[in-house]
């Protein structure tokens, strides 16, 4: 198993070679010589790192502003910004899978030597996507007026329509820097939205504007300046050497690819984000800004695996199966482990201490569900657990696998999650939820094994072809 040194123009591909060579899956899982373990992985903790700190910055700042609305608006304001949320979420995704992820794969292989002629191309699919976004939401949020909601639930999903093409942008503009391994690019463009964000959002505090409306706008207007600053820094729009992909045909092959990474997102985000909303018809909008305070506890960690990934799908890509599917088992192992050590470190930091926490992130708002805190951490470590061999799908170019997976982690969800929110309110979305995060973990690893298995029998029966046509030969 070994990854193209073409792909590590860092300077790094031997080393990563060597990572993949033959050797017993326990003493390379364990890293039994340690100097050339350590050589292998300075590199990538050098870029690891400052991804980590270039994600703190961007979703740092959405955490302080989830965080500081929570502070500063009405218990029912804060659960219109949190369905508002969960609806940009919604959109984050798709744009996620049809655009950023195949972008990882296909930008790190194969428009790897004309990467600026695709960026422009992809920048048409943006204006597209951005379009519809604008026409779709723009009516629901008119709608939503018209139908007289409350709490503000029509501005806020102003603010996500006005907000969401900005935002994408950035993250298109941002998601160039991994590609070509030059975190440090994303991480300028980092301090330039965190600053723009953050001081618009006091700006308008101490002035007495503040809404849910005005921070979605807030985070747009960061956003689109920061793009702009990355697009100009890096000349991406500049001319290309070779010819402009056809932007059909690349919608296409995004679409071949996104489809059914699309359908696993949604059905990710079904458990996670629905409760928002059914906690708001059974209950009361306040529930649904409880269920929102808990769930910002998550932020810090999630994030930080999802900084890694941008790293880690390309690296997982451009792995090259070996007969018996070592490779992918070794990353699988390695990445389970990483992120589940991760997220028991994290929450023996958190719930001892959970009353402070919650009073210092909401001076001393939503004490009254400290309590949950250890439940929402029990769905938060098996989510962390499924990191590791879902990843390894997608880096298999199997996002069916993992849709199926999702899929299933979503109905479970819904059917115990729901009738136990009608009846238990807080808690029975939280355990909604915590269901949907246990049953994922158990669909990633089962279609795993089962990939896994297929490709070590494919493997030995191509074997036993060549050995046949060798002996007759």
């Amino acid at each position: 198993m070994k990854i193209q040194e073409k792909q590590d123009p860092a300077g790094s591909g031997s080393s990563l070679q060597e990572s993949f060579s033959p050797a017993p899956l326990a003493a390379r899982v364990l890293g039994t010589d340690r100097g050339n373990l350590l050589r292998r992985l300075l590199p990538w903790a050098h870029k690891g790192s400052l991804t980590v700190i270039e994600y703190g910055l961007v979703y740092g700042s959405h955490f302080l502003v989830s965080v500081l609305l929570a502070r500063w608006l009405t218990a029912e304001q804060y659960g219109a910004f949190a369905i508002a949320w969960s609806v940009f979420v919604l959109l984050s995704l798709v744009y996620q899978s049809l655009v950023l992820e195949p972008m990882s794969v296909f930008g790190g292989s194969t428009y790897r030597s004309n990467f600026r002629a695709y960026f422009a191309s992809l920048m048409w699919i943006h204006v597209i996507l951005s379009l519809a976004i604008f026409l779709l939401f723009g009516a629901t949020a008119g709608v939503s007026r018209l139908f007289g909601a409350g709490a503000g639930m029509p501005a806020a999903l102003a603010g996500v329509t006005m907000a969401s093409p900005c935002v994408f942008f950035f993250w298109l503009a941002r998601r160039t820097c991994y590609l070509e391994l030059v975190p440090g690019e994303a991480l300028a463009g980092a301090f330039v939205y965190s600053g723009v964000v953050l001081v618009a959002l006091w700006a308008f505090y101490r002035q007495h504007l503040l809404s849910p409306f005005i921070a979605f706008v807030l985070v747009g207007i960061g956003s689109l300046a920061t793009g702009s600053f990355l697009v100009f820094r890096r000349r991406l729009l500049s001319r290309a050497e070779g010819p402009r992909p056809s932007t059909r045909a690349l919608a296409r092959q995004h679409w071949n690819y996104g489809a059914w990474a699309l359908a696993a997102c949604i059905a990710s985000w079904i458990p996670a984000y629905i409760y928002f909303p059914i906690l708001s018809s059974f209950g009361t909008m306040a529930q649904s800004g409880q269920l929102k305070a808990l769930m910002n506890l998550t932020v810090p960690l999630e994030q930080t695996k999802a900084a890694l990934s941008m790293l880690l799908l390309p690296y997982a890509a451009g792995v090259q199966h070996g007969k018996d599917g070592s490779g992918t088992k070794i990353l699988t192992v390695r990445l389970t482990l990483f992120a589940v050590g991760m997220g028991l470190a994290y929450w023996a930091i958190i719930i001892p201490l959970s009353k402070p926490v919650l009073h210092l992130l909401y001076s001393g708002r939503y004490m009254e569900v400290a309590h949950q805190i250890p439940v929402v951490a029990v769905g938060s470590i098996f989510w962390s657990a499924a990191y590791g061999p879902a990843m390894a799908l997608r880096g298999m170019k199997s996002p069916t696998s993992v849709f199926a997976a999702y899929a299933f982690a979503a109905v479970a969800s819904l059917v115990i999650g729901v009738p136990a929110t009608w009846a238990f309110g807080l808690s029975g979305g939280i355990w909604g939820n915590n269901v949907a995060d246990i049953a994922s973990f158990i669909g990633v690893s089962y279609l795993l094994y089962r990939k896994l298995k297929e490709h070590s029998a494919a493997s030995v029966s191509e074997s036993n072809i060549l050995a046949a046509v060798n002996e007759e030969g």
